[in-house]
């Protein structure tokens, strides 16, 4: 039995840990929902110790965040009388609290991941724990996936466990096999709420003030405030300022603190001061902060949304969900009854979704898809996933991975990807490292990469503050630097992770060169090279196609080439919050296996020939362009087809025997007959395969004009549909003169012959077409090539029509013979002759 037993005290959920021993004993997967408040954090682990089945084995828990990994270690040790990294340790980046003796680790969540890359069997480890599940994590998530497959696969004897004040039991049950669901009853002392709406118009920080000073002055106990993120908590602390300082310390409370800092604002109170505590999410879960009995809830969270069109990661304030706002409340019961504020109407609450969108269906799953080619899975279906990752967001993962030569185009791993795994880092930050180090800037890298990982040391106000990166990286380099912007917290943090990352990469070695930055960010982040928009100013163009510019002139605004680190991913133009320099033989040297060339060609109507330009480019971005020989003929004619198309200055010479051809194809069509689409809609649609071929060298307009269209289309006919074309429709028909009259097939249904009446004289039928199916219509005309009349029946206009006709000729045409027997007349081209 270990030492535990004498110091606990009884909370919820000792009701059913035997129920939990139970089934972990059986073997089974056990999903514990236990509200906030119910102890579940701290006694399961410690229950867990003396289980037979369990033996010698560790017991592994999942935190999802750094300050409740350190606040839990803590505690379950001071439960067993001991100091943390005995019986109880943790491991949470950059400290690490464990010995020989640790039976009990709590990890954050990313850790877990690399233990299963470096050992997939887990050896030595008898159970793990998934805290606070309900948060959803990408690491939680993957971490989850990953260890169900070692235990189907490799560790049956793996006991798995589910955490959550919110558990969404049907969606594990659907996901992992024989779950054993077990819900502890509610926190340990109830809470009151109360809603307080802010006023229209009324900041955040000015409603949540007002409201944790009238809770110093009404109410017993600290108060633990949640605002969205640490530029609103300064702001209230700002105005709390000194009307709360004889009863009370205000205490700030997010990720980006001092370790000690933080430690401090979740310890007890000294010397029965009230304590207030401003802190962001980061307070929800898994802590219990001494003494507090009043929560103020200001509704808001702020969380990061990655853009699949941007490729980018921007925080956005949202508000809570109500699972979130669950949690919150429930802080202010852990140690005695309390009371919340919430800072909305009552009614509002129905609003709210019911829980957190888990990070894996909206977040940047680059670090996810390389955590799969290293576990040697290729497909996301081979996992089971309680919300499997969407293909659109994966593909673009891998996509970028392979950009960076992490994986290969069949997603399997490559050395150099499994050389990023080991930093623990975004895989872009690892790739920066590595080819950092192989060209002598690794030291720099680090540097970079350190402050990258990190919010700005420097940003207070985005508008007035130049953002060349390679400030900050003197700032970082030189430890006699100081700067008034600089945050000095958070300037040690990333000297202290840079030198860490030194000696991962082994380059202590090496010097840092600020005037390398530009090219090491283009290393991590190569779609977002940009280039400078000419005669714009400070806008830019970036490689992947979308626009950017500096929110303020400075050093950066007159470079031609920039490497941006971080921007706010608004289209169409983003603000440059941090980026560096780059000239253009860093771009050539560091992209030369990317870089494409070349050779567009474009109709230029104003001379009226092609023109060739040879372009070099980098994405989106044009590196150097100059005239050259238009050498492609194929490209040519395809250029030429589509000025032809656009009737931009050149045409094709359509002769009246080119005309003649269609025409007396469409006609031939009519007839019921196989024929080709010779109209000119189609003509114009099919020039890919028959005039193509024949502007191999045409190069100007003189040299299409000079085409004979007529033998082109011609040539779309076989020989047997040539011979075919001339016996059903004529190009000619000889009349009783020795006349060949040519026929107008313009309309396909009606060809037409315009002949002077006279030299039909004696002819009884209509000229027929078609292999004499279709009589031609007759257009007659007067000696003066003058219509007189239309018909397609000249016997019957010889015997009706054509007496009124001749009357008006005689009167017109007097000595041209117009004789009363036209069908015994001889026909006749001339007048009569004078006597």
């Amino acid at each position: 039995m270990s030492s535990y037993g004498a110091s606990r005290q009884v909370l919820p959920i000792h009701e059913v840990l035997p129920g939990i021993l139970a089934g972990f004993a059986a073997g089974r997967t056990v999903a514990i929902h236990a509200p906030p408040g119910a102890g579940k954090t701290t006694r399961i682990p410690l229950a867990l110790l003396d289980a037979d089945w369990l033996s010698t084995g560790k017991i592994v828990m999942l935190e999802p965040r750094r300050l409740a990994a350190r606040a839990a270690a803590r505690h379950m040790a001071m439960l067993l009388g001991e100091e943390v990294g005995a019986t109880v340790g943790f491991r949470v980046r950059g400290e690490t609290r464990v010995s020989a003796t640790t039976r009990v680790e709590v990890v954050t969540e990313g850790i877990l991941t690399r233990m299963l890359q470096r050992d997939p069997t887990l050896s030595g480890i008898g159970v793990i724990l998934f805290d606070e599940f309900h948060e959803r994590s990408i690491h939680a998530d993957v971490g989850l996936a990953l260890t169900t497959r070692t235990r189907s696969l490799l560790r049956d004897d793996l006991r798995l466990g589910i955490m959550s004040a919110t558990l969404d039991s049907a969606a594990l049950q659907v996901v992992l096999d024989d779950v054993l669901v077990i819900a502890s009853r509610g926190r340990a002392h109830a809470v009151e709420v109360r809603h307080l709406a802010r006023r229209d118009g009324q900041r955040v920080e000015a409603a949540m003030a007002g409201v944790i000073r009238a809770s110093v002055e009404r109410n017993e106990g600290s108060v633990l405030a949640f605002l969205p993120g640490a530029a609103e908590i300064r702001r209230t602390a700002d105005l709390l300022g000194e009307s709360l300082a004889e009863r009370a310390d205000v205490m700030p409370l997010f990720g980006d603190l001092p370790a000690a800092a933080q430690d401090q604002a979740i310890a007890p109170s000294t010397h029965g001061r009230t304590k207030v505590v401003l802190a962001t999410s980061i307070a929800e879960t898994s802590l219990t902060i001494d003494g507090v009995r009043v929560v103020v809830d200001s509704g808001l969270a702020r969380i990061p949304r990655f853009s699949a069109r941007t490729g980018m990661a921007r925080l956005e304030t949202v508000r809570v969900s109500r699972a979130s706002a669950e949690q919150r409340c429930g802080r202010a019961g852990r140690t005695a009854p309390g009371i919340c504020y919430r800072l909305w109407d009552a009614g509002d609450d129905a609003q709210l979704r019911q829980r957190n969108t888990p990070e894996i269906l909206e977040g940047d799953l680059t670090a996810l898809a390389l955590d799969l080619a290293l576990a040697g899975v290729t497909e996301v279906s081979e996992l089971r996933w309680i919300d499997e990752p969407p293909a659109g967001a994966i593909a673009l993962a891998r996509a970028l991975l392979q950009l960076l030569g992490a994986i290969d185009t069949a997603y399997v791993v490559t050395p150099h990807g499994e050389a990023m795994a080991r930093f623990g880092m975004h895989p872009r930050l690892a790739h920066m490292i590595l080819r950092g180090a192989a060209i002598g800037a690794g030291a720099t890298a680090c540097v970079v990469a350190a402050l990258l990982d990190e919010r700005d040391v420097l940003r207070r106000d985005l508008h007035h503050l130049d953002a060349d990166l390679r400030t900050r990286v003197s700032l970082v380099a030189d430890s006699r630097a100081q700067d008034p912007q600089a945050d000095a917290h958070l300037v040690r943090r990333v000297r202290a992770q840079s030198a860490a990352w030194r000696r991962l990469a082994q380059v202590d070695d090496q010097a840092v060169d600020p005037a390398r930055t530009g090219e090491l960010v283009a290393l991590a982040y190569p779609e977002r090279v940009a280039r400078r928009r000419p005669g714009s100013g400070a806008r830019f163009l970036m490689r992947g196609g979308s626009g950017a510019s500096l929110a303020r002139d400075g050093t950066l605004a007159r470079s031609e080439f920039l490497a941006v680190a971080e921007l706010d991913g608004r289209l169409p133009e983003s603000a440059i919050y941090l980026a560096a320099p780059l000239d253009a033989p860093d771009v050539e040297r560091l992209f030369a296996d990317q870089v494409e060339q070349g050779v567009t060609i474009a109709w230029d109507a104003d001379s009226g020939s092609l023109v060739a330009r040879s372009r070099r480019t980098l994405g989106a971005l044009t590196l150097s362009e100059g005239r050259t020989r238009v050498d492609d003929d194929e490209l040519a004619a395809r250029t030429l087809i589509d000025a032809i198309r656009r009737d931009d200055g050149v045409r094709l010479p359509w002769t009246a025997s080119a005309m003649s051809i269609i025409h007396r194809v469409g006609f031939a069509a009519t007839l019921g007959d196989e024929w080709p689409d010779l109209s000119m809609p189609a003509l114009h649609g099919s020039m890919e395969s028959w005039l193509a071929p024949h502007l191999g060298g045409a190069r100007r307009r003189e040299d299409v004009e000079r085409l004979d269209v007529a033998a082109l289309v011609l040539g779309m006919l076989s020989r047997t549909q040539r011979r075919a074309l001339d016996q059903l429709a004529p190009t000619h028909v000889t009349v009783p003169t020795g006349s060949r009259i040519p026929v107008d097939y313009g309309d396909p249904t009606s060809p037409t012959l315009s002949v002077r009446l006279q030299e039909l004289f004696g002819l009884a039928d209509t000229p027929r077409v078609g292999d004499g199916r279709v009589p031609l219509t007759l257009h007659l005309l007067s000696p003066a090539h003058r219509p007189v009349q239309v018909t397609r029946d000249l016997g019957g206009f010889w015997r009706s029509s054509y007496f009124a006709v001749r009357k008006d000729l005689r009167a017109r045409y007097p000595r041209h013979a117009w004789p009363e027997d036209p069908m015994s007349a001889v026909p006749t081209k001339r007048a009569k002759p004078r006597s």
